[in-house]
């Protein structure tokens, strides 16, 4: 008598937490699997960083945006399936997906290879559905090799809180032994700490409250400066000024008062997004060359230099982690500003 097999069926749905239209909740949603086209590929994702930027998508705060969409643009998983023409990717590979989602390649910058000034820049969560859901398509400009040695939940935040605070530190034109200022240990000062430890500088950290201290001595701060009870700008002058402050905390009136911290030919490197306005005369610019400079966070080859250099230096997120089913919570937990320091979905 014959038997017959039993042939697993393929699945064909997947869950996702999306945003219906802006400043509406999160929807847990079922959603065909999406196909990648030429220049793709399906990502699994198996971990999704929450970030204070995915409020623009959340509130509708970036103009163009397509709804429902799914936010996300710390993306860490494995190749699924490939579209025609990739070739240089593989299915099983680890990857990741960054802020910096794609670029257009005919504009005036990425005709000079500035792709991260990209004038058509493509953003996961934004132009395109990103990680807050099990299976996601990025194009291949997009794509990070993960290194082995670091899990996806870590290599998850690293993707957009870790390559900014590196790449901006690595270009900020501070050498080993100056004085470098990290203002705010949260999600991105924490690891802008650490970094900046590991880069060689004598790292002085701003917070509000003692209590931080011991941590930021942990992180790798020589320098503990407590902005509730001292002037933060007045602490780094008897330091011999700031050579770079990287300015964290999304609070302007902060980034303001350290304007005066900074030393000759110094630097306050603006990370932290906000839209209130800096205040500084030019005479505070104009005594010691000083500079204001802002920094998105960087292409993938970029964010592929930040996981290396991570995975050698031992540089780790702090992360609290969210079952997917739970992004609502895991987003107010975010924006609470309570969580330490980083909120990652896992799938």
């Amino acid at each position: 008598m014959a038997t017959s097999r039993v042939v697993p069926m393929k699945m064909t749905q997947m869950k996702a937490a999306q945003v219906p239209s802006p400043g509406t909740d999160f929807q847990i949603v079922e959603r065909e699997i999406p196909e990648p086209t030429a220049g793709q590929v399906r990502i699994k994702v198996q971990a999704c960083g929450v970030c204070h930027s995915d409020v623009l998508t959340k509130e509708g705060l970036w103009p163009g945006i397509q709804y429902p969409r799914v936010p996300g643009h710390e993306v860490a998983g494995i190749i699924d399936e490939v579209g025609d023409g990739v070739s240089a990717w593989k299915k099983g590979q680890r990857v990741g997906v960054g802020w910096h989602g794609g670029q257009d390649n005919t504009c005036r910058e990425c005709r000079r290879g500035d792709f991260r000034n990209c004038r058509n820049l493509k953003i996961p969560g934004i132009s395109y559905d990103g990680g807050y859901q099990q299976y996601m398509i990025a194009p291949v400009e997009a794509l990070v090799p993960i290194p082995e040695t670091l899990s996806d939940v870590d290599a998850a935040p690293l993707l957009c809180a870790g390559i900014t605070t590196y790449n901006a530190l690595r270009h900020s034109g501070a050498l080993p032994g100056d004085l470098v200022a990290i203002q705010g240990i949260g999600g991105l000062g924490h690891l802008g700490i650490q970094f900046a430890n590991k880069f060689g500088y004598q790292v002085a950290a701003i917070g509000r409250g003692y209590e931080t201290a011991p941590l930021a001595k942990k992180l790798g701060a020589s320098v503990y400066i407590d902005s509730a009870s001292t002037k933060p700008a007045e602490a780094l002058q008897k330091l011999g000024g700031a050579r770079v402050i990287l300015a964290t905390a999304p609070n302007s009136k902060a980034m303001s008062e350290l304007i005066d911290g900074l030393g000759p030919n110094g630097k306050l490197i603006v990370i932290g997004a906000t839209f209130d306005p800096i205040e500084v005369s030019p005479v505070q610019l104009i005594n010691g060359s000083r500079t204001i400079q802002g920094w998105a966070a960087g292409t993938a080859a970029d964010s592929e230099d930040t996981l290396h250099f991570a995975e050698i230096s031992g540089v780790r997120p702090m992360i609290e982690t969210y079952p997917l089913e739970k992004a609502a919570e895991a987003f107010a937990r975010m924006m609470s500003g309570k969580a330490e320091f980083r909120v990652v979905l896992t799938m």
